[in-house]
């Protein structure tokens, strides 16, 4: 029974010196092997399966993949004394895990000096730029400007927001690189303004907007009047070269008309003044009509000689 006991257990001591004899680096792993707290060899990056010297030997791993690292907001005054909220977030790597343990020791204190050491620099740069800096790229150009904003707002950009993200960067990056810790990049991920500069802000955009819009309107209603005073020059110059042009084809008709009646008048005046006459009576005897006419009358010579004529 004592030997049975005495087997199992020196089975179950080389089962245990085995498995610890051995470990596995994943894809996105980094190990640093320690001996009674003391860090043996250099790091190992590649993934595989490992052998190590079981229970005197630690194996300790770190993350290989590049990581994100979020800060909190923080108001800051800018050089021309607004105040904003300045939101950043970076990405950053374990570029060498022997330097990162020797020094950081754990992700905790990393991300610890992370909050430190871009926090301030980030505070720096806002405290010695104006606002404009921070909020617009470095390419915008006072020829951008739709609007006739205030002469602060129309001040060229030398920095601007991602230069400023640069020189965070540059700035960190060095002291990091002592860390074992690789600062990939920083980036402003939002900006805005203290409760009391934004409703002095909102209070002048809206004023600038009620500017812009009495501007718009004024514009119109002088277009609106250019229009109609065209429009109304136009047609009175229709009207008149229409009225021009109907007079002179009237005249012309008349002068026609003129001619036509001359012939036919001369062709025979006595007929001519017979069918005058009959036109004459045309327009006067309507139904139930009574002409009163003198003798002598010369409309009344064809009725009377047609009264001659019936008897």
């Amino acid at each position: 029974m004592n030997r049975s006991m005495f087997g199992i257990f020196v089975a179950l001591a080389i089962a245990f010196v085995g498995f610890n004899s051995f470990y596995i680096v994943d894809e996105g792993e980094q190990v640093i092997i320690t001996q009674f707290g003391e860090p043996v060899g250099g790091a190992t990056t590649e993934a595989g399966l490992y052998f190590k010297i079981p229970i005197v030997q630690k194996v300790l791993f770190f993350d290989k993949r590049i990581l994100k690292w979020d800060g909190d907001p923080n108001e800051i005054p800018t050089s021309d004394k607004k105040y904003i909220w300045v939101d950043t977030t970076a990405r950053w790597r374990i570029s060498d895990p022997l330097l990162f343990l020797q020094r950081m020791n754990n992700m905790n204190r990393a991300t610890l000096a992370l909050n430190d050491l871009i926090n301030g620099a980030v505070r720096d740069f806002v405290t010695k730029n104006n606002l404009i800096e921070i909020i617009r790229s470095s390419d915008w150009k006072v020829s951008y400007q739709s609007t006739n904003e205030e002469t602060e707002a129309m001040e060229e950009v030398l920095v601007g927001r991602d230069r400023f993200s640069e020189l965070v960067l540059e700035s960190v990056a060095q002291t990091t690189k002592g860390f074992g810790i690789e600062l990939l990049d920083v980036l402003v991920k939002r900006i805005n303004y203290t409760q009391q500069v934004r409703e002095t802000v909102y209070t002048r955009m809206i004023s600038e907007r009620q500017r812009i819009a009495a501007q718009k309107r004024s514009e119109g209603e002088a277009n609106k009047a250019e229009i109609l005073g065209t429009m109304e020059k136009d047609l009175k110059t229709i009207v008149s070269e229409a009225y021009k042009k109907a007079e002179t084809i009237r005249g012309k008709a008349d002068g026609a008309a003129t001619a036509i009646y001359g012939k036919a008048y001369n062709k025979d005046p006595e007929f001519y003044a017979f069918l005058t006459s009959l036109d004459s009576y045309e327009v006067l005897l309507g139904k139930n009509t009574k002409l009163i006419l003198q003798a002598d009358a010369p409309i009344y010579d064809y009725l009377k000689n047609y009264q001659k004529v019936r008897k």
